[in-house]
């Protein structure tokens, strides 16, 4: 499997060309995640382990509200859960992405509770939401990956001279020894 970059430049990101079967031509194309400014992935998540648990948790939440009904303070209690888990996730995320959440997400107010329906609705946006905001992730450490795969590969080929290591047998003969470390 090779990997290539288009744009005639290798070091374009634009799009990964993935070779799977070794002919020369792309069977895949993976479009490269956009980042802006040249702002690494790993800094729009300055606390990955601390958005990971609350996402856990926001998950598991989501079921409970599911599968129990709810009475005025459980969902008292609730309604406060969702708000300081969306100020938790808030501090360990980019400023670009806690402006994301905060657009998105819904605000309960202080004076009224919220009804089941209302409380399942917001977990589960905040659950897609974080679901998103993962594969995104991952999507963007893949294609980093093949990136840097694809610039190991010019690097290597650029290296190499034209041929070296394939014809050797053919240019000293087949009986032909080469001396080494070993008589």
């Amino acid at each position: 499997m090779s990997e290539s970059t288009t744009g005639g430049n290798p070091a374009d990101p634009q799009v990964i060309h993935i070779d799977t079967d070794g002919d020369g031509q792309p069977d895949t194309l993976v479009p490269m995640p956009q980042v802006s400014d040249g702002e690494d992935v790993s800094d729009l998540v300055s606390q990955p382990a601390k958005v990971m648990r609350i996402g856990s948790m926001i998950k598991q939440l989501l079921e409970e509200v599911r599968n129990a009904p709810l009475d005025e303070a459980s969902r008292a209690q609730l309604r406060e859960i969702h708000r300081r888990s969306i100020a938790e996730l808030e501090a360990g995320l980019a400023p670009e992405l806690v402006d994301e959440l905060e657009r998105l997400t819904l605000d309960f107010t202080e004076e009224s509770i919220p009804s089941e329906a209302e409380l399942r609705i917001a977990q589960a946006q905040l659950v897609g939401w974080l679901e998103g905001l993962f594969h995104g992730i991952q999507t963007a450490l893949f294609a980093q990956q093949m990136a840097a795969r694809a610039q190991f590969e010019e690097m290597r080929r650029r290296a190499l001279p034209m041929g070296a290591g394939e014809n050797e047998e053919l240019e000293t003969g087949p009986d032909h020894r080469t001396s080494g470390p070993y008589l």
